[in-house]
């Protein structure tokens, strides 16, 4: 007679398991899984999928979206003017020249950023900032850093710095070890 092994957990649609029983699930499986370090990547998967359902709502109540967001943030990094070449753009984003084609075309008609010939090489096209683009990208930094402090509300001050140097430590190690640390996967198909 063969074993059965025992069901799992059952969940409601849009229910997730709580990373206990998603843990013991996977080792249940996977016996060789580290409960630790599943429990460490869950939960810091389940943060990072649940802060960017979050900041994508902030950014609608302004009108823009994540896509939109990623340029201005792009923008204003570079500094005032807040110019820049669309090839650079495309190459800080991690994009294909004709995506970020599409995406400035959409906020050039959004009033957020202008594309505009460079004076000084007529064949060179600069994307600039504008006033309202500026405007809706500090806007969503007012409403991230409230939403931040929130998150954060439950790790002291003095834990902060620790918490920050284990994170960065763990990116500066995912950031090596991958072939493009943006995030793009076109390589693996």
């Amino acid at each position: 007679m063969s074993e059965r092994k025992p069901a799992a957990p059952s969940c409601t649609p849009g229910d997730e398991l709580a990373i206990g029983a998603q843990v013991a699930a996977y080792q249940r499986e996977f016996p060789d899984v580290d409960p630790q370090v599943e429990t460490i990547v869950s939960t810091l998967s389940r943060v990072a999928r649940r802060m960017g359902v979050a900041y994508s709502r902030q950014l609608t109540v302004l009108g823009i979206t994540s896509a939109e967001w990623e340029v201005l943030k792009a923008l204003v990094v570079a500094g005032n003017p807040y110019r820049l070449g669309p090839g650079d753009l495309a190459k800080r984003l991690g994009l294909t020249p004709a995506a970020m084609t599409h995406r400035i075309d959409r906020m050039v008609t959004e009033g957020l950023v202008t594309r505009e010939r460079d004076e000084n090489n007529r064949v060179r096209v600069i994307i600039e900032l504008t006033e309202e683009g500026r405007d809706k990208w500090l806007e969503s930094m007012r409403m991230a850093a409230v939403f931040e402090e929130e998150l954060l509300q439950d790790v002291t001050p003095q834990e902060r710095p620790a918490l920050s140097q284990l994170l960065g430590r763990m990116l500066q190690r995912i950031e090596q070890t991958q072939p493009d640390a943006l995030g793009r996967t076109d390589d693996l198909t």
